[in-house]
């Protein structure tokens, strides 16, 4: 099960946000999966398509490098850097074509029936 779990969150950053096909976030991601860090409180494949999107816009090559992924019964976690270059909008600032690299994240994932059910961050978007 644990490794199983894992590759669902491997699957979300690989396809999903680097290789932009969104539809894959359908088979991976729960219809009521929580972002525990929403104010709104969007739920489902729908929120991961629309981040996703976002994050492709403005950062089309981004790069997720997975650094761990632990799992233990329905819990993932996930430490990993993100780069790439700011190409477009976001969050209301204009792209400035600078590149990044090395921003540490780190998820945690909830998985329930082979699905990601929930999830939260802990991350510097400064």
């Amino acid at each position: 099960m644990s490794e199983g779990n894992k590759a669902i969150v491997r699957r979300l950053y690989e396809e999903v946000f680097e290789a932009g096909q969104l539809d894959v976030a359908d088979a991976l991601v729960a219809p009521d999966c929580r972002d525990r860090g929403d104010p709104e409180d969007r739920r489902g494949p729908a929120r991961v398509k629309e981040v996703a999107a976002m994050l492709r816009a403005a950062f089309p090559d981004q790069r997720w490098e997975i650094l761990e992924l632990i799992a233990e019964a329905d819990r993932v976690i996930m430490h990993s850097t993100v780069s790439g270059t700011h190409s477009g909008p976001f969050m209301g600032n204009p792209a400035t074509g600078r590149s990044f690299s090395g921003v540490h994240h780190v998820y945690i994932f909830g998985v329930r029936d082979g699905k990601i059910a929930e999830y939260r961050a802990v991350r510097d978007d400064v």
